[in-house]
């Protein structure tokens, strides 16, 4: 009941905020009506969103298969702090240096000391989730990550990173996307969806994989619970989905889908894939589950960062049908971080001066994300330093692909790549919540 009291306390805050900021202006009567609408609705969500939190939190909302979305406001740019994004993603290929605890302390310390502000750690890839997950255990997938004293290393991460002032983001990096070998697509293949000529897999920076059908009920379920989980069960800061929580724009011929799209316009899906309406159809099919997954993570934990790592807007929407531009504008999101990976400084800046970006930073906190290196193609300091310098010049943050090639696959010395890191980021910039 205190956390029930305390949500209160914040709702009628936020909503004295909203009437304050109306009184003593004039308005004309369309101006009023205009700008009370947020008012009516914060005030419509926030009862809803109270009433939620009364429900145990080990219970998981089911998504009906024609579930009803509330349509959210398109608002004015936020009025949020200027939030510096520094960070760094932590991926499977970090695992070996986080599965101990000396290990994750350590590397916490590390960014901590070199001014990291933020950490996105992965906790689903390649159809296996790196926390104990009931949900997946009910789905048939076995859990295999523990650090080696058997520990949560997702809770000590989170732990560890609160000490020391660094924000946790947990990273949903396969998103719809699945092997297809995985527990998941074997125990479920009518969650599957596939191309027109019938073949369900396609080739990715993970190599052949198969793509879950976003459209389907039971898959959004899937996805919306193992949010929740993370949300429910752990003190994160937000959560995050990258340009696999999306679709290939030649997938969409399963039979579910086509039977959707056939009672919905009274015609069969194109046969040319880049069809524009059949795209559009497709991509506002996401968005909608998009606002249903941001209003049951906001439901459950209001101040939760709800995050997206896409790629640059043309890309993401025509080839991935992934409108990640328009859910900005529905306020769905409250961080964005495009991944930027170009070894040429001229294409790179390119890519942030881009209309979406100039125009996303009016609303929320916006960052790039930066290639430091892989394991067979290192990236030097130099490259490194001059795209970070162009996106702190044009008020963007920075996210680094991935924590290990920070300094360790480099032909520069450990010592060299972090000084090069204190240089960018000679002061601490705290974070807060939304």
């Amino acid at each position: 009941m205190n956390q029930f009291h305390n949500q209160g306390l914040q709702v009628r805050a936020k909503l004295a905020y909203l009437f304050g900021k109306l009184s003593g202006r004039k308005f004309s009567l369309k101006q009023l009506l205009k700008r009370s609408f947020p008012i009516v609705f914060a005030i419509s969500f926030s009862t809803v969103l109270l009433l939620d939190n009364l429900q145990s939190f080990a219970q998981f909302p089911q998504l009906p298969s024609s579930a009803t979305i509330i349509q959210p406001e398109i608002l004015q740019p936020r009025q949020l702090p200027r939030q510096k994004i520094r960070g760094v993603w932590v991926s499977t290929n970090d695992f070996n240096v986080m599965k101990t605890r000396s290990g994750l302390k350590d590397a916490v310390t590390q960014l901590r000391r070199l001014n990291f502000n933020t950490i996105y750690p992965v906790v689903w890839n390649s159809g296996y989730t790196k926390f104990p997950s009931i949900t997946a255990k009910r789905a048939g997938i076995p859990f295999f990550f523990k650090g080696t004293d058997g520990q949560d290393v997702l809770a000590d991460l989170i732990s560890q990173s609160h000490r020391q002032g660094l924000l946790v983001l947990p990273w949903f990096e396969f998103g719809f996307m699945t092997p297809e070998t995985s527990e998941l697509a074997l125990n479920h293949p009518e969650w599957l969806t596939q191309k027109r000529d019938g073949s369900r897999t396609s080739n990715s920076a993970a190599g052949e994989v198969a793509w879950l059908n976003p459209f389907h009920p039971q898959v959004q379920q899937f996805i919306q619970n193992l949010v929740l989980e993370v949300v429910s069960r752990y003190d994160v800061d937000g959560i995050q989905f990258d340009d696999h929580m999306s679709l290939p724009r030649d997938f969409g011929y399963d039979k579910y889908t086509v039977a959707m799209y056939t009672q919905e316009t009274e015609n069969p899906p194109p046969a040319n894939s880049a069809d524009e309406a059949w795209v559009k159809w497709r991509a506002d099919k996401i968005t909608a589950f998009m606002t249903q997954l941001n209003q049951a993570v906001k439901a459950r934990k209001p101040y939760t960062i709800f995050s997206v790592s896409p790629n640059y807007y043309n890309h993401a929407y025509k080839l991935q049908l992934q409108d990640w531009l328009n859910w900005v504008r529905l306020s769905i999101v409250d961080e964005l971080v495009m991944q930027v990976y170009r070894n040429d400084l001229n294409s790179f800046i390119s890519k942030i001066n881009l209309p979406e970006i100039i125009e996303t930073k009016r609303y929320i906190p916006t960052g790039i994300g930066i290639m430091t290196g892989l394991r067979n193609r290192p990236v030097s300091m130099r490259q490194i330093k001059s795209q970070v310098r162009a996106a702190q010049q044009r008020g963007l943050g920075v996210t680094f692909f991935y924590y290990e090639s920070l300094w360790n696959y480099s032909q520069e010395s450990v010592e060299l790549r972090q000084a090069g890191f204190k240089a960018l980021f000679p002061r601490f910039a705290r974070r807060s919540r939304i």
